[in-house]
Order: C-alpha cells, then structure tokens, then sequence
C-alpha cells in the first residue's frame, strides 16, 4: 500500500469546523480602579497555534524539487498548493488558502492566535539571495493576513477581534540566525511591523529586545511572546544567558519579574517562542546556561506557568523537561563536575536526524515509571529505613502530581516539508464564562512596578537563595520519621551561586494546591485536534511510480521526485484542512487532557520496549528470530540494544512517528527508525494495526 494511500483516502472526508532596559523591562500590577475594555464576545475555551509558514514569492509549480532549484524554475512536480515532502518552501496559493479556512471554519470559535515565527523563506537558493527588503515584507504580508482574518468585520484597519501572540523566527532576519542585542533595525522594524499586535505599553521594551506578553483574558491569562533567537545556540552574536552584559540575561530576568508579578496577580501563564528548549542526552538547540535558567524559572514558578508552545522543529512531537537536571553552576556557565558537553542540534532537522533525536527521547523516557503505578497504594512492606515502591516512584516523578517535569509542546509547521498542519487547542474555561474579555485598546496601569536592575538588589521581597535549590520535591512526600532521620545526619554543604546577579525565585508556597499544568483545574489544557492539508489529493497532480533511493539525510526532493504530473495546467481541487487526529477520541495516546501527568504516563508507554499487550503490535507477538543469541553472544556492551535487533511492537511508538512527520514517512524512511529489519514487514505491521 502507498505510503499515502490513507491520506487520500481520508481526503474525502472534510473537516468539521469546531464548535463548541530599565523601564522598559517594567512589570504592572493589577489596579482595581483601571477595568479592563470588552469586547461583547465570551470565551471559547479554544485557541490556533500555527506556526513556520515559510512563504515564497518565487515559488513556481510544476518547476522542479531538486536542490539547485528549490521549485524556483525547472520542471518537476511542484503543486499549486505547494511541494509536500521537499525542502521547498511555501507558495503564497497555500497561505492564502490557510488564512481562508481560518476565516471559514474556526475564526469565530477561538479566544486568541499564537503564532510562533519563521514567516519568511529559508535562503536555500543561492541565485536568489535573500534580502532585508524581502524577509521583511513578507513578514509584513503575512502580518496582513491576520488583520484581514480578524480584523473587526474583517477589516483589517478597525481593532482585532481577538489578540494575535507573534514571535521571531530564526529565519524572519538576514541573515539567519543571527540578532544581535537590541535596540537594533531588526527590532525596530517589528515593532512597526506587530504594532496591531504588541500592547502599546510594551512597545518600547520590545524595541530593546523583542519580547512582550498579552493578557489574552485580562488579569487572568497571559500569553508570553519569548525571543528565543537570544537563547539559540545558533546565534553566533550572543553568548548565552549567565553573563548581565548579554541580551538573554536580559530577557531571563525580564520574564522572571514577569512571572513574579503574575503570581502576586493570582495569573496565570502560557510561554511561546519559535526555538524549542529541545535537548538529549548528546545534542540542544538552547545555549546550556539559557536552558538551564528557564528550566529553573519552570520549576519556580510550576504555580504560574501553563505550558510551553514552540514550532521551528517542523515534527509534531512534545517534550519533558527534567528539572531535576538544573545545576546552579551550570546556570552561571561554569561546568560541573558531572557535566555533559552536548553538540549543537542541528538547525533544521533531516529525517536521519530526527530519527537520532526521537530515538534518545525515547531512550530518556523508557526510565519513567506510570504515573498510576507511582501513586496507587503499594502492600509490600516497609523495611525499616527503606523506602517502599510507591515513594520511590513518586521520587521519580517530582511527587502525585509530577511536578519534577514541565511539558512543552511542539507544532508541526504549514511549510510542507510533510504536510501543511493547523492545530486548535482546548482549555478549562469553568468560571471564566462570565469574565470580561481582551479587546484591542485596553492598557493596564503601570503605577506600581518596578525596575529590574533595582529589584535585583532585593533578596528579601519574593526571592531566595541558592540553598533552596538543594531542596528537591521529593521532600514533600516523604514520611515525618524520614524528615527526622535526615535531620540527625550531617547536612550536605549545597552550592551556593557565586554570580551575584543569580537570583533564585522562590518556589510555591508550602502546601499550595498544583497548578494547571499538573492538576485539572481552570485554565488547564485540556486537549487539541490536529489538521493538515492533504496536498497530494489536493494538487491533484497524479503521477506514474518509479521507484528510486532515498536520501534521508540531505535536501529532500520529496516523494515524486522523477515523476511527471499528469496535465501541463494544473487542475487543483478544492482547498481544505482536515483532522488528522485529536487528543479527545485518540484510541492509541489516550489522553485525558494535557497535564503533566498525562504527558509522563504516554512518554512512558512510548519508552516501553516491552509494551503493555494493550501496546502492543499483534502480528510482531512472536519470540525473537533465531539471530537473537547472535546478539548476546557479541558480548554485554550489547545486550542494552536488544530491542533494535527485533521487530517493533510498540504501536504507541509508532504512532507516535507517525505524527511526528504528520503521516509522510515511506518504506526507505521507515527503515531509519527500525534497525536491521525489513521495512516492508515494518510498515505492514504498522499500517495493518494502526
């Protein structure tokens, strides 16, 4: 069966739309005399994250996939709507298109848009080079796009409807990667650029660093707009996030401050960026120093912060973040003595590279235990001085909540390097029906606030610290007799920070209830549905098979490469985005909503080589072929990869690819994630269980 014959079967069934620095890094507190502006409309409890649009005023269809060419000029299969599973870039036909489903389908029924960067071409053709003119006017453009969407009667110089969160893409400056710490031109032109979009009181801080956040429901969420270009470790004209003098120091301190005054405000917080905190056992996308302050911030602040939304990466995918790996002397950039040097990730991923990287996530979470197994009640006995099963279980996971982790979530991107993808988030609106609602316009009093640099020098008002870094969660769990038994041992010296400028927010409070990402409560996420446009129904550009090599680690000329379309004018059908798969009906995720916990309990079942029998691939049910005892016999530093000499019976795992690359991968790609096996037998066994 082609690897693309269930898209198109599933193309015929449409989508249902749903239903149902000083002053400049200043923080307002709420000002019970000021009442926020509304709108007329209620909440939703539903918000779009898109992201990586990539738009290209070059593209040309029907031109050719190749590198050389990058569907610029040649003949090839380049589609009207763009080229699914090429590295080419995004044809203007296909954002329009998307705005225009936007517009029909969920416009009405969302409370506000993230929208996390990349909203210009990549500078991957070198007869056409990129200009500042270009990247900017294209961003310029997409910008547009929004205001026309929700723009009141869909005019787009009357006030939003609803507030737009936008966000710097590595690619949306020249050149790429690379900003340098503001004020600056690039920043200077965003903010004109975002002006509809940036609360006017954070106009000015966001000239010096190009970040903002935006009570989406007044004094009741915010969403955060994060730089994450400061935090890249691709970004050569900055040096991580442990020095005052560097602009992610900058920014760390700015949202700390940020977060300090939304607890105080009894808010709550969804943080946003273009670069994900992405990291493994050998590999990170983040400077170590910037991962490791925003770790900590997560884990401080574990009251406050909702979740995390990223794009860059393209694969649908989330991640764990462990805050137990924060070190303070890593925070301060020195090493310690147990550290890791990890390479830098690289900056667009190929399928070999993902197959690494999802690969050592799985490895990672194959560790965790089930969070139902680590808080139901155990009746093995206690041995004097031991801890039982359950407590050592809950260890591991930071206590029955799992506050140990922070997750962050990861869109698939509209570029269709594998399809074009929307996703519509869910959340816990119980109480807030009444609440008023964001309207464009609205300002908050800034009586009451306070300069960073000033409130640096204050430890007492809020802060702690680094000995309260040595207190890790477990210690909230434990038994008193415990407590009492660490007591009469001699304390361990922590380290304490050396840089004067490490401050180390305090925690929660001592018995405050979880916040929303770990308990169900108001303003948790509750689930999502995930859409993607079926380009190769869509472009109808059917074509003869020829069966060719497949390079999974260079450009991708994408699956019909060597083909040739059917008609010399192209003959489209109709334009619409479809539900791939929600988190609500999902038979094989199974998730109840999109706390931590539920997150730790399917990263543990996608890190079972041994899965659950209800996990498991019927067919791949069989003892392992006679090369087994080869295996062992090869010595012990091999037994650990077992599992790559068999085949797989995960399905949960490979669902989970499966999304990852929004259903694109074909047999050659599957054979990367499944080592010395036939990826005919492999892709039978998933397509015939999933």
């Amino acid at each position: 069966m082609h690897p693309f014959a269930f898209l198109l079967a599933a193309a015929y069934v449409h989508a249902t739309p749903i239903i149902g620095i000083q002053s400049d890094l200043q923080a307002p507190l709420e000002d019970p005399t000021v009442q926020p502006h509304t709108s007329g409309r209620q909440l939703h409890g539903r918000f779009l994250h898109i992201t990586d649009l990539h738009p290209d005023s070059f593209y040309k269809f029907h031109s050719s996939t190749e590198e050389e060419d990058a569907c610029h000029r040649g003949k090839g299969t380049s589609g009207v709507y763009g080229a699914e599973t090429t590295d080419c870039d995004t044809p203007y036909a296909l954002v329009n298109a998307t705005f225009k489903w936007i517009q029909e389908n969920i416009k009405d029924n969302i409370d506000f848009v993230v929208w996390t960067g990349d909203s210009a071409r990549h500078d991957s053709d070198e007869e056409i080079p990129r200009t500042q003119d270009e990247v900017l006017s294209t961003n310029r453009w997409v910008a547009s796009k929004f205001l026309e969407v929700f723009g009141k009667n869909g005019d787009p110089t009357k006030p939003l409807t609803i507030p737009i969160v936008s966000t710097f893409g590595n690619n949306d400056i020249l050149p790429h990667n690379i900003l340098l710490s503001g004020p600056n031109k690039w920043l200077k032109a965003y903010t004109d650029i975002w002006g509809r979009f940036i609360p006017e009181e954070q106009r000015h801080g966001f000239e010096r660093g190009g970040w903002y956040y935006v009570e989406v429901i007044p004094n009741k969420l915010a969403v955060f707009s994060l730089n994450t270009l400061y935090f890249f470790s691709h970004n050569a004209a900055v040096d991580g996030c442990a020095l005052r003098s560097e602009p992610g120091y900058e920014h760390l301190e700015w949202l700390r401050i940020q977060l300090q005054f939304m607890r105080r405000r009894g808010m709550k917080a969804i943080l946003t960026g273009h670069v994900p905190p992405a990291r493994t056992g050998s590999k990170q996308l983040w400077d170590e120093t910037c991962w490791q302050k925003y770790t900590l911030w997560l884990r401080q602040y574990r009251d406050v912060v909702v979740g995390g939304l990223y794009g860059h990466m393209n694969i649908d995918h989330f991640m764990l973040q462990d805050t137990k790996e924060v070190n303070l002397l890593a925070i301060e950039g020195t090493p310690a003595a147990n550290h890791i040097a990890r390479a830098k990730m690289d900056e667009e991923l190929t399928i070999e590279s993902a197959n690494d990287y999802l690969e050592e996530l799985r490895e990672n979470w194959s560790d965790l235990p089930n969070p139902p197994a680590a808080t139901e009640e155990v009746e093995d006995s206690k041995k004097k001085g031991k801890k039982t099963k359950k407590e050592k279980n809950l260890k591991k996971i930071g206590g029955p909540w799992g506050e140990r982790f922070h997750v962050t979530h990861v869109g698939p991107s509209v570029v269709p390097n594998f399809m074009p993808t929307l996703r519509v988030i869910e959340y816990n609106i119980s109480g807030l029906q009444e609440t008023p609602v964001w309207a464009q316009g609205s300002t908050e009093s800034q009586d009451d606030s306070m300069d960073w640099l000033e409130e640096a020098n204050l430890r007492s008002d809020g802060y702690a610290d680094g000995n309260e870094l040595g207190e890790h969660f477990e210690d909230d769990d434990v038994s008193v007799g415990e407590k009492k038994k660490r007591k009469k041992k001699k304390k361990k010296k922590h380290q304490k920070p050396k840089n004067p400028d490490l401050i180390v927010p305090d925690p929660p409070t001592k018995g405050s209830p979880p916040g929303p990402a770990y308990s169900p409560q108001t303003l948790t996420l509750l689930g999502y549905t995930q859409y993607f446009a079926n380009l190769t129904h869509i472009n109808n550009d059917f074509v003869r098979s020829e069966d060719e090599d497949v390079d999974i680690d260079k450009w991708h000329e994408g699956t019909h490469h060597g083909k040739h379309p059917k008609d010399k004018a192209p003959k489209p059908k109709p334009f619409q985005y479809q539900v791939e798969y929600d988190t609500f009906t999902d038979p094989i995720y199974k998730l109840t909503d999109l706390t931590v916990r539920s997150y730790i309990k399917l990263a543990h079942r996608i890190g079972q080589y041994e899965p659950e029998k209800t996990d498991q691939i019927e067919e791949s049910l069989r003892e392992i072929e006679d090369g087994e005892d080869e295996v062992y016999a090869e010595g012990k530093k091999h037994r650990k990869k077992k599992h790559h000499k068999q085949h797989e019976k995960n399905k949960v795992w490979l669902r989970f690819i499966q999304r990852a690359f929004v259903g694109t991968l074909n047999d050659e790609d599957l054979k990367s994630f499944e080592q010395d096996e036939s990826p005919e037998l492999l892709a039978d066994e998933w397509r015939g269980e999933l």
